[in-house]
């Protein structure tokens, strides 16, 4: 005889789509320990893996902390994940001042995982800022969409036209300023997200 039980058989897996789930997988996708998080959050790493695994849900304020350190937003836990498109208007797009003469706009949503994608646009002689800067442990791609740049990576400098692109570990120091005296469009591809 076989007996049933009421109990599911994996009770400390999150489901899919909780909130402990969704900040596991966007730790996991930005290769962070419990640890560097918990740390980043002011928590206790057995807190944070039980919050994890939905053991304790956590107060709004807590949850607020954990997400910052993710670089998610409070309410981006709460947002239903869908398995549709996401379809963002440029016009809709506020974007961001960004280093020197320059505006960044973010073409992704903050919980997609995986990848995130900027627009760059520097006016003439603009630059991501006067020093080189580095971000997390992540792969970048940079595309210039028109005009042209120089991207500083550690020492070295390559000059780039429409079209041309580079790649690079976001943990390198790398600067990108426009170098024709005109206005350039860059594209910014980062796997997994750093920012």
């Amino acid at each position: 005889m076989v007996k049933s039980s009421s109990t599911p058989a994996a009770a400390n897996e999150p489901e899919s789509d909780s909130v402990g789930s969704r900040l596991r997988q966007r730790r996991l996708a930005l290769r962070l320990t419990l640890r560097q998080v918990a740390e980043s959050a002011g928590l206790s790493e057995g807190f944070l893996s039980q919050l994890e695994r939905g053991v304790h849900s956590g107060s709004i304020a807590t949850l607020q902390k954990v997400a910052a350190a993710l670089g998610l937003d409070v309410g981006d836990l709460f947002t239903p994940s869908e398995n549709k498109p996401a379809v963002r208007r440029f016009t809709d797009q506020q974007g961001f001042a960004f280093g020197v003469s320059g505006r960044k706009l973010r073409l992704t949503p903050k919980q997609f995982n995986h990848l995130e994608v900027f627009l760059g646009v520097f006016e003439a002689g603009g630059s991501t800022g006067v020093e080189a800067y580095s971000h997390g442990e992540s792969e970048e791609l940079l595309l210039v969409v028109s005009g042209e740049v120089e991207v500083t990576v550690g020492e070295t400098v390559h000059r780039l036209a429409t079209l041309d692109s580079i790649t690079y570990l976001s943990s390198e120091p790398h600067r990108v300023r426009e170098a024709a005296n005109d206005t350039a469009t860059v594209l910014w591809a980062i796997a997994p997200p750093s920012y």
